[in-house]
Parts: structure tokens; sequence; C-alpha cells
């Protein structure tokens, strides 16, 4: 069940964009949280599938659909998140005895699957002084001399899913595993951020799902004043708001996919469906964490390990504020071309 959108010659089915849907919604829905399929099937086998050179595809993608080689992606620094365009880690090309190589040195932070991964795409500067027209990818062999795994990082939540520190002392490569062109891994990461928020708002919408379903459950059986929970009218009433939440969100998140699948999917609507279900996500497993009472501050119960997994979403793949800011420069350039203005206030930020 791994990358069912790659073609059969490197292994795979060719299946669409909605198999893999179905595949990540019923992992989210366990309560599963690792390693990251979400990273190795819809974002590194992607890049590959799209920009690879036919040796990068002949070598990579059979060996990730079979699950030998884990996928992750190599972009956040600790002074880069959503600024990608100011990462500093270093590609300098070398040509020498050895060849056309490019030796990199940097790191990376917050890198999901980063401790068990096998290939690497990683986001590199090969002009620093030439802002995000600098910024060329790499398919890296994670058993290169020079790469070096840090610390598996302590987090909130999410704890089933190795998340860590990635450096690169002198590490050489040979100019061959260039992902694209030189110069062009900037353009490369923008074409797909809309296909990792909707991915996002995805796991979302089954999330939120799967929380008031639990909760239903859980109110219908516990008994308090004589009555279950479930039978008090503010539980019902509660439970009856966030139900109708979660079907809204669904309702979008399918059309977004609908979308999607016929390359219609714009930036602006990944970033709202993206905004929308993320606040939508914490705020419903708040509230059914609420109708849990004391037991749902305890490890033991799920709904507590969905709190603690649910606050990453406001961040991951583009936080919040940034969402907001591709909404609301959208609506100003329509409404300046619509009246004729060419004044457009981008507010300096870069639109990832």
């Amino acid at each position: 069940m791994l990358c069912c959108t790659i073609p059969e010659q490197y292994g795979e089915l060719g299946l669409d964009y909605l198999f893999d849907v179905v595949v990540f919604e019923e992992i989210t829905r366990s309560g599963f949280t690792g390693p990251g399929f979400l990273i190795h099937c819809d974002l590194v086998a992607t890049y590959i599938k799209s920009f690879g050179s036919e040796a990068q595809k002949q070598y990579w993608l059979p060996r990730m659909v079979s699950g030998e080689a884990i996928g992750s992606l190599g972009m956040t620094e600790p002074h880069a998140g959503s600024d990608l365009k100011a990462i500093r880690t270093k590609a300098v090309r070398v040509k020498d005895g050895d060849g056309d190589h490019f030796v990199i040195s940097g790191q990376k932070v917050f890198i999901s699957n980063g401790q068990s991964c096998d290939v690497l795409v990683l986001a590199t500067k090969t002009d620093s002084a030439a802002g995000a027209k600098g910024v060329t990818l790499f398919l890296v062999d994670a058993e290169t001399p020079g790469f070096r795994r840090g610390s598996n990082l302590k987090k909130l939540g999410m704890r089933g899913q190795d998340t860590s520190e990635l450096f690169f002392d002198e590490m050489r490569v040979p100019a061959s595993a260039m992902l694209g062109e030189e110069g062009k891994g900037f353009e490369l990461m923008m074409t797909k951020l809309a296909q990792e928020r909707l991915a996002q708002a995805i796991r979302s919408a089954t999330v939120a799902e799967t929380v008031v379903d639990y909760t239903v459950t859980y109110t219908a059986e516990r008994k308090a004043f004589g009555k279950t929970i479930g039978d008090f009218q503010n539980t019902q009433f509660k439970l009856a708001e966030l139900r109708t939440e979660a079907v809204v969100g669904r309702q979008f998140v399918d059309k977004c996919i609908e979308s999607f699948m016929k390359d219609e999917l714009t930036a602006v609507d990944a970033a709202m469906a993206k905004m929308w279900l993320s606040n939508t996500h914490c705020k419903i497993v708040d509230e059914c964490l609420q109708l849990f009472g004391g037991w749902g501050y305890m490890w033991e119960y799920p709904i507590a390990r969905a709190y603690a997994d649910a606050r990453i979403v406001k961040i991951a793949g583009g936080s919040i504020e940034i969402m907001k800011h591709i909404i609301g420069r959208d609506l100003f350039a329509s409404f300046h071309k619509q009246n004729g203005s060419a004044h457009v206030s981008a507010a300096g930020i870069n639109p990832v």
C-alpha cells in the first residue's frame, strides 16, 4: 500500500491519488503516528516521480514502493521554517579528478523520518546571493559520507514518528544527484505545497470525524448522576455542533481532493483548507476531551494522545499565519485587478 500512484514500471500500480488518500485516512483513523507514511508516499516519492531523472526513478522508486528505502524531506533549518528561501545549507560545485560533484555543508531540523530515512530530498543553496533562485534540490543517499543524524527530538505529540536534526559535513554528492535543475529548487518546492497542505487538511478532517465518534461511544457508556453523560442535553448539543463542523470540513476537503485530481486545486484553496481544518481539528479534539473529564487527561486514553498530536497541525506544512497571508493577499490582488489598480502589497513575506 506504499506509494499507490507510482507507475507500474517502478513497481506499483499507477493508481490515482484517491488510493493514497484512502490509505492515509485509515492510518490516521487508527491513531497511528509513525513512521511518516505521508512524507514517504505523498511527498518524497512524488518529488522523485515528478522531477527525478530516469536513473533516479529506476533506483529509488522500486525500493520506496517495497518499503526497502524510507524517504524524508530535508527543508526546515533552525533559522528558516516558513521562509524557505532563507536556508543556509550550502552546496558548492567542485570539478576535479573524481568528476563533477557538489560539496554540501549545513544542518536541518524538525525532519520527519530523519532517523530512519534512506533517501533524503535535500534543499540547499547553490548561490547564496540569489535568494529563491539560488535554491537547488538534491537526492541524497543516507549512506553518503558526511551525512550525520543528530538527536531524535522529543516532541509534545506524534511520538511514533521520528523527528530529527540532520547535519552535513562537507558531504560530497555527484552532480547526477541533483533533483531537477540547478537554481530551480524553490520553484519545484512551490509546485508541491498545495498537495502537502491538502494532505494536512485530509488528516485533520479524518481526526475530527474519528474523535467525535470516539466521544459519542464514551459518553454513551460513562455514567454520572444516575444516567449516562450522553443523556445530558449539554453533551448532545456540544456533540451536535462538533459533528456538524466535522461534516462541513469533510465536504470542503472532498471538494479539494476532487479539484486536485483534475489538476485544478489552487494554492489559495489549499491554504484555506489547511487553515480551516487545522483550527477545526484542534477545537474538536479540545472540546471532546472535556467530555471525558479527568480520564481525558490520561495518556492511556486515545483522546489524550489525539490532543497532544493535534497541536502541530497549526504549524506543519505552513503555519496558520502564512495561510492567512496567502488568502489575504489573494483577496486584495483580486480587488485591485477588478478595479484596475496594479498596487498589491505583499508585506515582504515569502508566499509559502
